[in-house]
């Protein structure tokens, strides 16, 4: 039997101020299934073994102080693809003094994901 804090995993819940919206750019310009789950208030979004949750908002001040961390993805391909699928809030690639390599994106609310790998896996 495996320890539970090797079988858990932590899931970020992001606030939205349009599921609908969020839906749509998740999909259309991150490459995420929104197939999981929708209803008005909730949305459930994945991309592999990445899932992002999002519920529904009218205070516009949360987006833009929220964001979610995405570890151990290929981070030069998801922004190779990212960018080819449109998104515009996009930051470059950088190596960081932390010892990540990662990137940053926006959601049209102003959420932010942070996608890195640690640096030594491009040596």
């Amino acid at each position: 039997m495996r320890d539970l804090e090797e079988t858990a995993r932590a899931i970020p819940i992001l606030p939205s101020l349009d599921i609908a919206r969020t839906r749509r750019f998740y999909e259309e310009k991150l490459g995420f299934s929104g197939e999981h789950y929708e209803d008005e208030d909730y949305l459930i979004v994945t991309r592999g073994e990445i899932e992002l949750h999002f519920w529904r908002t009218d205070d516009e001040k949360l987006p833009p102080v929220s964001s979610a961390y995405i570890r151990g993805r290929d981070v030069l391909a998801l922004h190779a693809d990212f960018t080819a699928r449109g998104a515009e809030k996009i930051s470059e690639v950088m190596s960081r003094d932390w010892g990540m390599t990662e990137f940053y994106v926006w959601d049209p609310d102003g959420n932010l994901l942070r996608i890195g790998l640690p640096t030594e896996c491009f040596a």
